[in-house]
């Protein structure tokens, strides 16, 4: 016991003192930061696109002030919809509604009113949100040439590097109509950016839309109307928190199992990696012989998956650390939220669980491979099929959020090698306890056979030096040397 925990003490030091490894440690936080952060400021960094407009339909036909009415609406629906998003984390998805409606109703500054009483946190750091696109009054160059040639000359001049300084444009459109349907001619600065290509497509089928409400008799105001209107739609279930109605807090557990279940795909393959690449390094430096000489090989299997498992640990708590001291600085509520839902029906102790016998199967399995190996190219047999059958509870556990207890979800969950990944994003949903004991039970049975498996392939690999290849695997397993 004492030659196992040196190993393990060896092994999680070898990683841990090296700097390396906390930079990575605090690199992942910081990219995962980052990864959320990269759209907004995307979002942000993207240039205001100034378009200018003009008219040439036939006189009266009113689609240049249709077009500019259905882009300042859409823009409105945007900023009421930022509104709406920055108060759901703090004040839930029924007062994001609340205030969405006042917004609607009584116009933006309302909307941010009410924003601030229904989320005072979010409300005072509330921006606008960026416009991508204003429109200005054409230049008179454009309006004065005859149209077609003469004008689309002058759009390439406005739009190019000689445009007049302070007045270069994003775009120009030309609206046409033509046997009644509005079209229009659309000149870009940038041919790949069709950001006003797009708004202007759906200002023109707005606009076609209230012409042809118009013509057959119907008021443009019940028009405007009727493009108001939410439903007031209440959602009910049994399992609700409430036993009626459903909260987003009723929703959260689903999306904690998702993330647990990422997390744990993560953490598992990460350390089962290092390991593999552990024993493949010592193998080739002739360390492993050393150890062999003082330690069996048992022990010294065991003390690397044990110390791997620790350094596992280390970073698990590291990012749970300072991603829960982000959330409760960022969004209490929500830390809160998902705090009780982690404490909630055993479900801490199931994700443990699943992360114990998931690392468990794949440490071992991944040790036994490099006890063959002398570089990694030897590893590669092996390793590529490994990490196509790995991409499988990936794809399972997207599903998992909206049907939890399809066959499909459940077959994968209850296959060993699935279960750690799959029944974490299952086990929130509320399965039939039978099945997550059942579950538990066929990985931890499962991965029993794969320390006995990997156990010899380990000891006749790391004692011969014989190439990777199945033969060479299956003959280890059959006859341990």
């Amino acid at each position: 016991m004492n030659r196992t925990l040196l190993i393990a003490r060896r092994e999680f030091m070898a990683y841990a003192k090296t700097v390396g490894f906390w930079l990575s440690l605090l690199a992942f936080p910081l990219f995962g930061v980052l990864g959320g952060a990269i759209p907004i400021l995307m979002s942000q960094a993207e240039p205001t696109r100034s378009v200018a407009l003009i008219d040439e339909a036939p006189a009266g036909s009113g689609l240049a002030a249709a077009v500019r009415q259905s882009l300042e609406r859409e823009q409105a629906r945007g900023d009421i919809s930022a509104l709406r998003m920055a108060a759901i984390p703090e004040a839930g998805v029924a007062g994001g509604d609340r205030v969405r409606q006042v917004a609607e109703s009584e116009g933006f500054e309302a909307g941010i009113s009410a924003l601030k009483r229904e989320a005072p946190r979010a409300g005072a750091k509330f921006d606008t949100p960026k416009r991508s696109l204003i429109l200005v009054s054409p230049p008179a160059e454009i309006t004065a040439a005859a149209p077609g040639e003469a004008r689309d000359a002058q759009a390439r001049r406005y739009l190019g590097d000689d445009a007049p300084e302070g007045q270069k444009l994003s775009g120009v459109v030309f609206l046409t109509e033509a046997n009644g349907q509005p079209g229009a001619r659309v000149w870009t600065a940038r041919a790949t950016d069709d950001a006003v290509e797009d708004a202007v497509r759906d200002a023109l089928k707005d606009a076609n839309r209230r012409q042809v409400f118009a013509a057959s008799g119907i008021d443009p105001a019940v028009v405007a109307q009727t493009d108001r209107f939410r439903p007031d739609l209440s959602v009910f279930s049994p399992k609700a928190a409430s036993g009626g109605e459903v909260s987003f807090r009723d929703k959260l557990p689903t999306v904690v199992g998702l993330a647990v279940g990422f997390i744990l795909w993560s953490l598992i393959i990460t350390g089962a990696s290092i390991l593999l690449n552990s024993v493949m390094e010592e193998k080739s430096n002739k360390i492993l012989e050393v150890l062999l000489s003082s330690a069996s090989a048992t022990e010294i299997l065991t003390g690397k998956v044990l110390g791997v498992a620790l350094l596992t640990l280390t970073v698990l708590v590291a990012w749970g650390g300072l991603g829960g001291i982000a959330l409760i600085a960022a969004a209490p509520d929500m830390g809160r939220d998902i705090g009780s839902v982690l404490m909630s029906n055993g479900l801490l102790i199931y994700f443990l669980l699943f992360m114990v016998g998931g690392y468990l199967m794949y440490a071992v399995l991944f040790a036994a491979i490099g006890a063959f190996c002398d570089t990694p190219r030897d590893a590669q047999t092996l390793m590529g099929p490994i990490m196509m059958v790995l991409i499988v509870p990936l794809l399972v556990m997207q599903m998992a959020i909206r049907t939890p207890d399809a066959p499909l979800v459940k077959i994968m969950s209850l296959i060993p090698p699935f279960t750690p990944f799959v029944m974490a994003a299952r086990a929130p949903s509320g399965p039939p306890l039978v099945e997550i004991v059942g579950a538990l039970i066929g990985m931890f049975l499962f991965a029993a056979l794969m320390v006995w498996v990997a156990g010899r392939a380990f000891r006749a690999g790391a004692l011969s030096d014989v190439k990777l290849n199945w033969k060479s695997f299956l003959g280890a397993v059959r006859g341990g040397n």
